[in-house]
């Protein structure tokens, strides 16, 4: 196949996952040989040598070094702003792309012109299929979460019980959705130009609801890609800290919902975090007290809890507004 005219930048967010961002970039030589590509990466002050190594081994990557980890949304927004591409791809530094992924999602996007973001499949190492696609939260489908009712019911819920996880589905076919997460978009620059670049308010986590809502409000279609899949090795800079980021995902869970809901949908939301903090921590304690093989598991997972009450705890449902 004659290789694409039709430009596509990618950039890559690192933060301390320097062999992770080698092997990422590596995945992507082969690739170049049938899509023109404009790859920058941008660093948020790792202190593992991440920029050396890319500017020594990956001459032809525009590197971008942050004095601070500015986190993923305004990281990313860097990288856009200096994007020359066509299509743009935010593609996490723990992700290796096989050769025809990109090739294969560009084609499907010239050829329907009204989808404003692609996500592929994702394949985790072991072989099996990761969760990529979400629904809307809501005050509902939270609670069923919280109370663990989505986990019971599964599938069998109907229209009443929807998992926001969407556990349900079953990554066998194109489909439109209503959030792609945040490891690997493809995005239209004509659509990028309208919806505008991440809500950098959202330091981790957050943003990848927010900007599809974004995409979905302007008319454009966000649509997961079955005929494409990349390798997410999942977490690589979260599990560096996981409490922290724990706490972040929660953060940016109430920041979405202070921006897309009312004041009382945002008051139940909060309230309902409390609750499903409050059953993680009894349920593990019981855990705990019957089951010794999992003691240490379970010890880390109340502290996590206990540590999210805490920050709870500073917080009021109105709190710092988006």
């Amino acid at each position: 196949m004659n290789k694409s005219s039709i430009p596509i930048s990618i950039i890559i967010v690192s933060w301390n996952t320097k062999k992770l961002v080698s092997e990422c970039l590596s995945s992507l030589e082969p690739a170049g040989k049938n899509c023109t590509l404009e790859i920058i990466l941008v660093d948020n002050a790792s202190a593992d040598g991440t920029v050396e190594m890319v500017q020594r081994d990956f001459p032809h990557v525009i590197c971008v070094k942050n004095s601070a980890n500015l986190g993923f949304a305004k990281a990313n927004n860097i990288g856009m702003n200096i994007a020359t591409g066509q299509y743009v791809c935010l593609i996490n530094s723990d992700v290796t792309v096989p050769e025809r992924c990109l090739e294969t999602m560009l084609e499907y996007m010239e050829r329907h012109r009204d989808i404003g973001m692609l996500g592929p499949k994702m394949r985790l190492p072991d072989g099996s299929i990761g969760q990529s696609c979400m629904r809307f939260p809501s005050v509902w489908n939270w609670f069923c979460n919280a109370i663990g009712l989505n986990s019971v019911v599964k599938g069998d819920g109907g229209a009443l019980i929807r998992d926001f996880m969407m556990s349900d589905f079953r990554y066998d076919h194109t489909t439109d959705v209503n959030v792609l997460t945040g490891w690997f978009w493809m995005v239209r620059r004509e659509a990028l130009d309208q919806v505008g670049v991440l809500d950098d308010r959202f330091f981790m986590y957050g943003e990848d609801l927010d900007w599809p809502k974004r995409f979905n409000k302007a008319g454009w279609r966000v649509v997961f890609f079955n005929e494409a899949e990349a390798v997410h090795h999942c977490g690589a800079s979260s599990s560096k800290a996981p409490v922290r980021f724990y706490i972040e995902m929660y953060r940016a869970n109430l920041q979405y919902f202070r921006k897309h809901h009312s004041l009382p949908a945002v008051a139940c939301f909060w309230l309902t975090m409390w609750l499903h903090q409050i059953l993680r921590i009894v349920g593990y304690g019981l855990v705990y007290l019957f089951k010794s093989t999992h003691r240490d598991e379970t010890q880390y997972k109340i502290k996590r809890s206990l540590v999210c009450l805490g920050w709870l705890m500073n917080r009021k449902p109105a709190g710092e507004s988006l």
